[in-house]
């Protein structure tokens, strides 16, 4: 049956995106209710809510623009809301409205998605996760419900005193709570009888019902009460109190209900365990393994490591169920349940998946090969014997493998590749490993292809530098070019650095080829120069590897004489991680190339250590503001204060600043605004080849006129 999605969206071509992104997709049926206004949906949540008895169950979820043609920022959520609480809400902002969204979530939204990375697979997922979760959730708060419901029902204790706060009654769940008979009990003092401390204190705690008498009023126990009973057994009550009067209105006594909250305590958090683990096996459940495999994907891909996960299948499991009965097959499962647990680390997490599959994430590996340590293990383990009652059972597994972000980018994509490899085991005569083949082999083999290609690139004169103008904003003027390198593949095409530094630099292939990267663009400065235009400074970036190389000063220098650049037009950047890593070495070969004459820059500034102190230490001229914090120019988003610092900062250490990656009119007006002096990026302009270099500088006379008003 199709879920009725409510969208209040002022923008007709972003509705009807939207709407063609849910109505096809595979995660739904969704049916759309698209109303264009805030008017027209408190109306929709008014009418629905009187037709279901205040409760718009016809709506299982509202997907809201929070900036609308009647209404704009968080009081359109209030407003909303208020009608219908229990609806989950899915908050669609621009990526500057992600602050306002956060308040949205924070008062009662369950999400809120960019609508500038909306997709017809995101949105889909994030609505049925939503609603799903919210399902979850009411069940969860129903089971408790009916659990105190039950418990109320058993029947509450009651004790009452007279006007001396002497025991006068106790009913039988009285005399069971507090281990005192009635008999036993009357006459003595209420604190002798109903003993109370404080939990955490262990201090004694008022009698309520004297204070009921004293105050003539209805209270209620102390929070946190504990009922030692006459044996020394504790439990947790909840209580209130109340006067009892006579005809004149004179307090001659106190009753007080009470009653043991120690099961309803426990039941609430065995509920909620329930919810997240395996009834049969007490292992994590497929929920509970999603959440977690994503928590821990999101770990690795901060700190740059890897995780593996392995699904694994019980071989022929049907065999015994048929034959030795559901009974055996369910305590084999708790058996192999406890078997798989004693062959991962306690940070990894085993969970029983359905049926006779588990899941297992191991939260981090050095290497995928890694992962096949823990395979050998669980399948030795499972081929022990298993003797249940007269019994002896042999079973085997099947096991794939997947790693973390190789095989795979989401939760959903990893275990369906794990589930793959488990089906290519068993397809392998069973009881055996394999890992996914599918996207490792693919990627292994391009690795390999490119590294071979990589060794004869520079003597096939297949790579080009591209250079990107850095443009000084208060006079549009260009102030400089950065030189990058591309690969021109003869099969590949043309081949961005992110693609293949990498492996130039574990090869040591980055040597030579930052050598004639740094040789080409002196040269072509050089040659600009001859051709009469400006001179022009060209900044060249330079890995931690050359930097490292014995003979990298001496080449600079030998390259500048034989290329002709003046020292003063070359700017080498750094990363700023790779400057603190050996401070005292690197600080000396910094310290020969500002000798020289060369300029310094440290790039993708922010994103390291960015300690003044360290910084001070070097002979830094620039630097640069890494990218990331550009397009985080929102309001009150973190990458604005970031700018303004750096900014600010290098005014006070005399250093020039530019901002690297401006791609939009607002980000250029912010840096204007906050005084930031240079910048370079798309939207001035993009990486061009020389000649297309020199047409800028000759027809614009050294200064940019493609900037956009």
């Amino acid at each position: 049956m199709p879920q009725n999605i409510l969208l209040i969206q002022s923008d007709p071509t972003a509705a009807e995106s939207i709407q063609n992104a849910l109505i096809h997709s595979d995660d739904g049926p969704f049916q759309v209710d698209w109303v264009r206004t805030l008017a027209e949906g408190l109306e929709r949540l008014t009418r629905l809510g009187k037709q279901h008895g205040n409760a718009p169950n016809g709506i299982a979820a509202v997907l809201v623009d929070l900036f609308l043609s009647d209404s704009e920022g968080i009081d359109t959520f209030d407003r909303l809301f208020s009608i219908a609480p229990q609806i989950p809400f899915l908050i669609l902002v621009a990526p500057k409205g992600k602050a306002l969204a956060k308040r949205a979530v924070q008062r009662g939204a369950q999400d809120y998605l960019l609508k500038n990375r909306l997709d017809d697979y995101l949105l889909p997922k994030a609505l049925r996760n939503m609603i799903e979760r919210t399902a979850i959730a009411d069940a969860l708060f129903v089971e408790k419900e009916r659990a105190e419901v039950t418990l109320n029902s058993i029947g509450d204790a009651v004790m009452s005193t007279d006007e001396s706060s002497a025991v006068s009654y106790l009913n039988a769940v009285a005399e069971n709570l507090t281990g005192w008979s009635l008999t036993e009990a009357a006459g003595r003092p209420v604190e002798e009888v109903f003993r109370i401390v404080d939990a955490c204190t262990r201090e004694p705690g008022l009698n309520p019902m004297a204070l009921a008498m004293r105050e003539n009023k209805t209270v209620g126990l102390t929070p946190n009460c504990m009922l030692i009973r006459r044996d020394g057994f504790e439990s947790a009550i909840e209580d209130s109190a109340a006067p009892i009067h006579d005809r004149q209105g004179k307090v001659t006594g106190a009753v007080m209900v009470f009653h043991d909250v120690s099961t309803a305590r426990a039941l609430s958090m065995r509920m909620l365990h329930l919810a997240q683990h395996d009834g049969l096996t007490d292992l994590p459940n497929r929920i509970l393994f999603n959440d977690r495999l994503t928590q821990a994907m999101a770990m690795v891909h901060r700190h740059g490591k890897k995780l593996a996960v392995l699904y694994l299948d019980i071989d022929r499991f049907k065999h015994v169920n048929d034959s030795s009965g559901h009974a055996t097959g369910d305590r084999l499962l708790q058996l192999i349940a406890e078997r798989l647990r004693g062959c991962v680390r306690s940070s990894d997490t085993v969970s029983r998946q359905g049926g006779d599959e588990f899941g297992i994430l191991l939260s981090e590996v050095a290497h995928a090969q890694d992962a096949t340590v823990a395979a050998e293990k669980m399948l030795a383990a499972l081929s022990e014997p298993y003797r249940i009652d007269e019994l002896e059972l042999y079973v085997s597994a099947s096991i794939g493998i997947v790693t973390y972000p190789e095989d795979g980018t989401t939760a959903d994509d990893l275990l369906k590749n794990a589930d793959t490899a488990m089906y290519r085991a068993k397809d392998c005569g069973r009881n055996n490993y394999q890992f996914f083949k599918a996207e490792m082999n693919v990627h292994a083999l391009e690795r390999q292809g490119l590294e071979n290609d990589l060794r004869h690139a520079l003597e096939r004169r297949e790579f080009v530098l591209h250079y990107q103008p850095k443009v000084n904003l208060r006079t549009r003027a260009i102030t400089g070019v950065e030189a990058l390198i591309r690969w021109r593949h003869p099969k590949r095409r043309l081949i961005p650095p992110s693609r293949f530094i990498s492996i130039a630099e574990e090869t040591g292939l980055i040597v030579p080829i930052g050598r004639w990267a740094l040789r080409e663009a002196c040269r072509q400065a050089k040659a600009w120069q001859i051709e009469g235009l400006a001179p022009m400074s060209v900044a060249v970036n330079i890995s931690a590897v050359e930097l490292r190389a014995k003979d990298f000063v001496a080449g600079v220098r030998d390259i500048l004489a034989e290329t002709g650049l003046a020292a003063r037009y070359l700017e080498l950047e750094i990363t700023e991680t790779f400057l603190m890593q050996d401070a005292a070495s690197t600080g000396l070969v910094l310290q020969e190339l500002k000798d020289m004459g060369i300029q310094l820059a440290l790039d993708d500034f922010g994103t390291g250590y960015s300690s003044l102190s360290y910084l001070r230490r070097f002979p830094i001229d620039t630097l640069k503001i890494d990218g990331s914090f550009v397009q985080d120019l929102t309001p009150g988003a973190g990458g604005a204060s970031i700018v303004s610092a750096v900014v600010n900062m290098g005014k006070s250490l005399h250093m020039r600043v530019v901002a690297e990656g401006v791609e939009t009119h607002e980000q250029c007006t912010f840096l204007k605004e906050q005084h930031c002096p240079e910048a370079q990026g798309f939207y001035f302009h993009e990486p061009m080849i020389s000649e297309e270099i020199a047409e800028l500088f000759a027809d614009n006379m050294g200064r940019l006129s493609s900037i956009r008003q």
